[in-house]
């Protein structure tokens, strides 16, 4: 942070009403020098109000770029950095000095209604993808700002609901996809959540906000509500939220009232100035902008499109698409002409432009004979039968059928979860009956988050998953289906055989304004590889247009990071890219850990016929587990297994490295048991030596080896001073043994 601002000129009320929002952004004053700080929304693209909007409707004309949910398909931070840069150059064309983006909050469930706007089921791939993104936006002077913190993963009742998380759970998943985009990105801003975690709103978490957040972490950001998020705007500010937006009547009095009765004091409030000088210090604006290249724009758009787009299955090698003269191509569903490409809600952009996937193969398609019918309606309007004989009887005639299903705003978007993960039933009736018709099918699906397609998969030979792939959707999509690219994608969320085989089921989305993260750790690919239950598609998957095999692991330890080094060839005939993953488990642990987790990837470029050496770094530190019993990360000694793969269900070469870890010691008390005493090898002998003379002692000790001593250790330290007649108190031994010790 830069130094203290001279506040002296600045009356309390004056402070106060520079915490709260004016407008899409901030108040300014002359007395500082302190401009206005303008916001705009923005995960995935420019969302800026005009002059006198809302918000909701009317926005200035910006490029779309494909919404998290696809980017995180491309397990690419370089591509994210391509377009956080590019969404940072049209912001800071329009002075808008705080992007509203990235979404990282976990996918916790597949329900969660703003899941498009969020990158993966896994904490490391969210925060490595959102750092690239975050460092692109900044790097034009335009501060981003990471979003939801914390634990907020659904939509139903989200300004209300209770979150009830155990330590461990939060800090492994939950909180670590942030930590790990604030250690390497430092994005300026952080936006707190709605709702509350164990029973305190997020924006008057102290924990959370402070002692994680600014001591922990060490982030000298600024700290803003969501849109409403504030219930007390003393307590937030007490507990470390700088600026609450949008404007607040009651705030600023509040905060006055409150450093008057000595409730907080004046300094937390100039704190909370001094950070949003800060934020308006690092955030450049410039009387002299270049035009925008949205041209260049659109082009990064339809590359980050095409990399997330995730090939599911090819059978009998549908895909790639050939252009033979004369070929018939059906081009059926209504999302070929009218593309879903971008969330409901907030995030919403006015694109620029757009192109949908039927043009974009006519375009490309010139010597097939290629038709369209459009088979289903978004929402229908009493023809689907005759649409839907239409479609049947152009795929009959047809020598391939290119089928586009997928979901509505209507089925998912912000404010709202989703109750199924199916596809609209006309969609699949329609599939069926194509099938029957017609042996080459591939479906392309548009949607914001996993649906099932164990259902009705066995009808199509070839899947592509294209998620939400933005303005340029049509043109990406058409790119894969051509062979023009070879598919890259590689899922980022688990798909399970039914929405039933996911423990978060169980507790989603909570009752009576309480939510019970009752599954732990068995989020997503954690618990499938753990527990056996198969999947439909696992994380991490995806084929290409080509193949890959792996060679020569080798493992070393570098200081204070892990080398995993393998080599890759590309077997096949065409050039591709391949995501090489790093799972690491442990065979024994003293806490509960799934058998695999994500702790690094790179995705690589390979020629055909060619082979690279990949070399991937994990700092130990990312090994470790958070100890409930210190409340810090806890970096196990002794052997790890760490598996290079093609996802976590396809583990191809395994090795083993002996790692030194941390040596703790959870200071024992008289509460603890013998076991605990026993586990410090200093205190062992000073336990024995106290009790050994008494009679209880000797019955205890000779049993060792036994299941009878197993059963003794599991007793209290007080309660053996009890049992053994001993005269000095449980806390006298305790010090005692420490005496002894030293």
């Amino acid at each position: 942070m830069s130094t203290q601002p001279d506040l002296s000129a600045l009356s309390l009320e004056e402070k106060a009403r520079l915490l709260t929002g004016h407008g899409w952004g901030t108040h300014e004053n002359d007395a500082l020098g302190l401009r206005q700080v303008i916001m705009a929304d923005g995960p995935h693209g420019l969302r800026k109000a005009v002059e006198g909007s809302l918000g909701l409707g009317g926005e200035v004309p910006a490029t779309c770029f494909p919404p998290a949910v696809t980017v995180g398909s491309t397990w690419d931070p370089a591509l994210a950095y391509l377009m956080g840069q590019a969404i940072g150059a049209e912001s800071h064309f329009h002075d808008v000095d705080v992007l509203l983006g990235p979404g990282m909050n976990l996918k916790r469930s597949p329900l969660c209604g703003r899941n498009f706007e969020y990158l993966s089921e896994d904490p490391l791939l969210s925060g490595y993808l959102a750092a690239g993104f975050i460092n692109g936006v900044q790097s034009n002077g335009v501060a981003a700002c990471v979003k939801h913190y914390a634990v907020n993963n659904q939509e139903t009742r989200r300004m209300n609901v209770d979150a009830v998380v155990d330590e461990r759970t939060m800090h492994e998943l939950y909180l670590r996809s942030f930590q790990i985009a604030i250690e390497i990105a430092n994005p300026w801003t952080v936006m707190c959540s709605y709702n509350s975690v164990n029973g305190t709103y997020v924006s008057e978490d102290k924990y959370l906000l402070t002692e994680v957040l600014r001591e922990r972490w060490g982030y000298d950001g600024l700290v803003m509500s969501d849109w409403g998020a504030v219930v007390d705007r003393a307590r937030a500010v007490a507990a470390g939220l700088d600026v609450e937006m949008p404007q607040s009547k009651s705030g600023p009095q509040r905060i006055v009232d409150a450093v008057r009765s000595g409730e907080i004091a004046e300094s937390v409030v100039n704190d909370s100035v001094a950070r949003l000088v800060t934020l308006a210090e690092r955030t450049k604006r410039s009387s002299d902008k270049a035009p925008i290249d949205y041209d260049a724009h659109n082009e990064i758009a339809r590359q980050v499109g095409r990399a997330g787009v995730v090939l599911l299955k090819n059978e009998g090698n549908v895909l790639p698409l050939s252009d033979a003269a004369g070929q018939k191509i059906a081009v059926i569903g209504e999302f070929a002409a009218i593309p879903r490409f971008q969330g409901n809600g907030s995030s919403r952009v006015n694109n620029i432009s757009s192109d949908d996937a039927l043009s974009a193969m006519q375009a490309r398609f010139t010597n097939s004979v290629l038709t369209h019918a459009t088979g289903f309606r978004t929402f229908p309007t009493g023809d689907d039968d005759a649409l839907r004989a239409e479609a049947v009887a152009l795929a009959g005639q047809s020598d391939v059928v290119v089928l586009f299903m997928g979901l509505s705003d209507y089925e998912e978007g912000e404010g709202y979860d989703r109750t199924t993960i199916d596809i609209p039933a006309s969609q699949i009736k329609l599939l069926r009956e194509i099938a029957q018709v017609n042996a080459k099918v591939a479906v392309v699906l548009s949607n914001g988050s996993t649906v099932d397609i164990a259902s009705w998969h066995d009808a199509a030979p070839a899947i592509l998953e294209a998620w939400l792939g933005g303005q340029s959707s049509g043109l990406a999509i058409t790119d894969i289906l051509s062979g023009d690219v070879s598919p890259s994608g590689r899922l980022s969320e688990s798909i399970p055989v039914r929405l039933t085989d996911l423990p978060a089921q169980l507790n989603f989305p909570g009752e009576f304004d309480s939510v019970l993260y009752g599954e732990r750790h068995n989020v997503g690919y954690r618990f499938f590889a753990s527990s056996g239950v198969p999947v439909a598609y696992p994380f991490g998957f995806g084929l290409s247009y080509t193949t890959f095999t792996y060679q020569n692991l080798s493992l070393s330890q570098r200081g204070d990071d892990v080398v995993v080094r393998l080599s890759v060839t590309n077997t096949g005939e065409r050039d591709g890219h391949e995501v090489v993953q790093v799972y690491v488990g442990r065979d024994q642990s003293v806490v509960a850990r799934p058998s695999i987790e994500l702790k690094g990837f790179q995705r690589v470029a390979i020629a055909a016929k060619a082979t690279v050496d990949v070399e991937i770094v994990i700092p130990v530190r990312h090994l470790a587990y958070w100890d409930v019993r210190i409340h810090d990360y806890v970096v196990e000694p002794g052997a790890y297994t760490f598996h290079a793969a093609a996802s976590s269900a396809d583990l191809r070469l395994s090795g083993q490295l002996e790692l030194a870890g941390d040596v703790v010691e959870a200071e024992p008390t008289e509460m603890s048991t013998l076991e605990e005493w026993f586990a410090i090898p200093r205190y062992a002998a000073a336990v024995k030596e106290l009790f050994g003379a008494t009679e209880m002692g000797q019955a205890i000790f000779s049993q060792e080896g036994t299941p009878t001593f197993t059963m003794f250790l599991n007793i209290r330290l007080n309660q053996i001073v009890d049992f053994a007649g001993l005269t000095q108190t449980p806390a006298e031994i305790a010090a005692a043994i420490r005496a002894a010790a030293k």
